[in-house]
């Protein structure tokens, strides 16, 4: 039985140690232990990364997405913008729109959406500064990318890299208006145009977008709209290396349900996921927050991941984009077609997220635990509701996992006081038959049976436990409500780290003491151990946001509290 706990406890020390490494992978740039959890290699027959499946039956095969020039700007035959920095020539015009709850700057060119604040939310590394999530930057590349693209050989079509004029308008929602509506045309291409309307709504994260093709060419074509996404391969800027969050594209069909795309498998052309389905959308996940692309009903489409290089055409930087490519059937000369999609671009509010598309709010990654940790923020809210404080509400949710979890921790807290009354005259017989192992063994266990003792009775029950506080882990850890949300005091954001140090101190103080508090193990390896794991810990919690360590501090208080009782009322001494 000692040989079993001793086990579990060195599992635990060495995936410490392992997240550690990987942790330290991660803050140095070096490639990391853990890739995402979705499959890891494409499907037999699966088209490479970046290219076009064979598409299903009546859908033409169409070209390649265009691949976007230097910070998505245009060639020099429909415009000459300078480098990627965002400034315009007199032919890149840039269009900034202000909502009540977004900032959104939109470049002539392609009509693309370069950049966009979040105003209600504010920046980890200057609380004067907005959240920044599209950007088109020397430091930073992510866009929202739309046009046209066919399989008709010498047929050429707008797209993102077209030159497009802004009309005339408001462009900032006016007191008491719902909407705002911003439209761009691009010059004629054989004769062909192609107008996008964007729509942006009080309060809402998320905007309309109308595509408008019109044929006014000399024969029918059969074009494809996409909708891309392009964005740069690093972590948001200030983000932990410690957190082992996702960043990267993801896609979701009903089939495959949501699949993470990481960014080394589409630069390694080992991508799998979907190709084509008749459902489903694309988007861009980071911590806290997430853009994509949603579609109204069902419809053929093909899904696209590619690496586009870095220096295209200018000083872009090296970036990944996923798309959605739908056919719009055929367009007669003289008639147009229309296709309205939404661009949704915000914080990963689960409910809100929900009512959007199927499997939206699953861009809020919970891990593996996913099916434990929708209840518990659903609690989370609901005591946030009554308390009105998030940090309030992690203490609250911590005494009510305590109380369901009583009679279990009980039970695990009653055996670590037996094994503590034990102890002196466990000690005592190792030393007396250290030669004797086999006998040891068998006297060990008399002594358990006479005092109705069992050695894993304090391990199971915490075993059983341990995947709650994973989820809740991961609930804290990937909720944006805990975002500039203050608790008491010096804690003015949940969400990062103690300025102070103060809680991260007293959770590894508070571990320390459980140590002490709990049967020190016969083996004096197996003890140091015992010593050594609160302070490894204690190290990786200085760097986790206050929310996590107040839950896992508000848990340890709690712990010791219930077994500093059981412990006195069986008299064990300490």
């Amino acid at each position: 039985m000692t040989d079993i706990r001793r086990t579990l406890l060195w599992v635990v020390f060495t995936m410490s140690l392992v997240l550690l490494w990987d942790g330290w992978n991660r803050h140095t740039g070096q490639p990391t232990l853990f890739g995402s959890p979705g499959r890891s290699a494409p499907p037999a027959g699966a088209a490479p990364a970046g290219t076009a499946a064979t598409p299903a039956a009546g859908v033409p095969q169409p070209a390649s997405v265009p691949a976007p020039t230097a910070g998505g700007t245009a060639p020099a035959a429909t415009a000459t913008p300078t480098a990627a920095t965002g400034t315009a020539s007199a032919a890149n015009e840039q269009v900034v729109v202000s909502t009540d709850v977004v900032k959104a700057t939109f470049d002539s060119v392609g009509g693309t959406l370069v950049r966009l604040e979040l105003l209600g939310y504010r920046d980890p590394l200057d609380a004067q500064r907005n959240v920044v999530l599209f950007d088109r930057s020397a430091k930073r590349l992510y866009l929202a990318q739309t046009g046209l693209i066919t399989g008709q050989a010498g047929v050429q079509l707008p797209n993102h890299l077209t030159a497009m004029t802004a009309a005339p308008g408001e462009r900032t929602l006016a007191a008491g208006a719902n909407s705002l509506s911003l439209r761009f045309e691009s010059q004629a291409v054989e004769g062909r145009r192609l107008v996008k309307t964007y729509t942006f709504e009080r309060g809402k994260y998320t905007i309309g977008v109308k595509h408008e093709f019109i044929n006014q060419g000399s024969a029918a074509v059969q074009p494809q709209l996409y909708l891309q996404l392009a964005r740069d391969a690093a972590p948001p800027e200030g983000e932990s290396s410690f957190y082992f969050t996702f960043t990267g594209p993801a896609i979701y069909t009903d089939a495959s349900k949501f699949v993470k795309i990481d960014f080394k498998d589409i630069a390694k052309g080992s991508a799998s996921h979907d190709k084509s389905a008749n459902d489903g959308w694309v988007a861009m996940v980071q911590h806290y927050f997430a853009s994509a692309w949603l579609t109204p009903g069902a419809g053929a489409r093909e899904f696209r991941t590619a690496k586009v290089p870095g220096n295209v055409g200018g000083s872009a930087l090296e970036h990944y984009t996923v798309a959605m490519v739908m056919p719009l059937g055929e367009v007669a000369a003289g008639a147009s077609k229309s296709h309205e999609a939404t661009l949704f671009v915000g914080p990963q509010e689960e409910h809100k997220l929900a009512e959007l598309a199927p499997g939206l709010e699953l861009v809020k990654d919970y891990g593996w635990l996913t099916v434990l940790s929708k209840p518990l923020f659903w609690l989370l809210g609901q005591l946030h509701a009554v308390l009105g404080n998030w940090g309030w509400a992690i203490v609250a949710l911590v005494v009510l996992l305590k109380i369901g979890f009583y009679w279990l921790n009980a039970s695990a807290y009653r055996s670590m006081a037996k094994m503590k009354a034990v102890a002196p005259r466990v000690t005592e017989l190792r030393e007396r038959y250290k030669d004797k192992p086999q006998q040891m063994q068998q006297e060990m266990m008399r002594i358990y049976r006479e005092e109705k003792v069992n050695p894993l009775g304090g391990c199971l029950p915490i075993l059983v436990q341990m995947p709650f506080f994973i989820a809740l882990y991961w609930v804290l850890l990937s909720s944006v409500e805990m975002r500039n949300a203050p608790w008491i005091g010096w804690i003015k954001d949940l969400s990062a780290m103690d300025p102070w140090y103060i809680l991260p101190i007293l959770m590894t103080a508070s571990s320390l003491f459980q140590v002490w508090l709990n049967p020190t193990p016969p083996d004096p390896v197996q003890a140091k151990m015992m010593w050594m794991m609160p302070l490894i810990f204690g190290f990786m919690f200085f760097f986790f946001p206050a929310g996590l360590v107040l839950y896992w501090l508000t848990n340890n208080i709690l712990s010791i509290a219930q077994q500093w009782w059981i412990n006195r009322q069986l008299g064990v001494n300490h």
